[in-house]
């Protein structure tokens, strides 16, 4: 039976991606491949991997369940190919150490009872390996991502209006609207009079890079963030004499 397809691969986004990247790619491949848009032959089935692939990335808990599946996955396959370059002495058709300079069995050691034996008789304790005790996973294990805070709510994102958790836009657009995120639909200017913490997350993240001198000029106007002549003069103030 084959494996499930990796949801990171089918949504093609990076496993480290946040929420709201992953959600910005469903909505892309969903408006592509959907039924009543696509006409391949394969349109439905790919359309149903979205939706599989949407369901396990989109709640947190389960989504660090198959990080954790990946990684183990990941770890058991390093180590496979690591037993198959530098098989463990024996195995696999090895040929049996050397039991005296003829080759003669019954060679007896100094101090030995017989062949390949050390003090004491004990044969074969040289060059064994014992095995290796299976890794298990603390039961207190967690993904170190958190599914609270920030107001994103991972119930409320994919609403049949298609608005983000934030709600419709309260009006008087100004700027770019955005199409992803809990303010999906919402202009730049529309967010600025909300919620200014989300316009310097922007601007700190990827996704924003787009909109980097629209936000940068939003949060100069507001005052979040000063102008260059401003810094400039407190970096000469610095040194001035008191």
């Amino acid at each position: 039976m084959a494996d499930p397809p990796d949801p990171y691969k089918v949504l093609q986004v990076d496993s480290e991606a946040e929420d709201e990247v992953i959600q910005a790619a469903y909505r892309r491949l969903a408006q592509k491949y959907h039924p009543d848009v696509a006409t391949g032959p394969d349109a439905a089935s790919r359309m149903s991997a979205i939706n599989a692939a949407w369901e396990i990335l989109r709640d947190p808990a389960k989504r660090a369940a198959h990080d954790l599946g990946r990684r183990l996955a990941a770890r058991n396959a390093e180590r496979a190919a690591a037993a198959a370059a530098h098989p463990a002495p024996g195995a696999g058709g090895a040929p049996p150490r050397s039991t005296g300079p003829a080759g003669s069995a019954g060679q007896t050691r100094p101090g030995g009872g017989g062949t390949g034996a050390g003090p004491g008789g004990v044969a074969g304790a040289a060059g064994d390996v014992p095995p290796r005790r299976p890794e298990t996973v603390s039961s207190d294990w967690t993904s170190g991502r958190s599914s609270h805070g920030g107001g994103y709510d991972p119930g409320s994102m994919g609403a049949p209006d298609g608005l983000g958790a934030a709600g419709p836009p309260p009006g008087d657009p100004s700027g770019t609207v955005l199409n992803f995120g809990r303010y999906a639909g919402w202009s730049t200017g529309e967010i600025a009079r909300r919620d200014l913490d989300y316009i310097e997350w922007l601007d700190r993240m990827p996704i924003g890079r787009t909109y980097r001198d629209e936000l940068d000029a939003i949060l100069r106007r507001t005052g979040r963030r000063k102008s260059a002549s401003a810094e400039a003069q407190e970096r000469r103030g610095l040194f001035r004499r008191r």
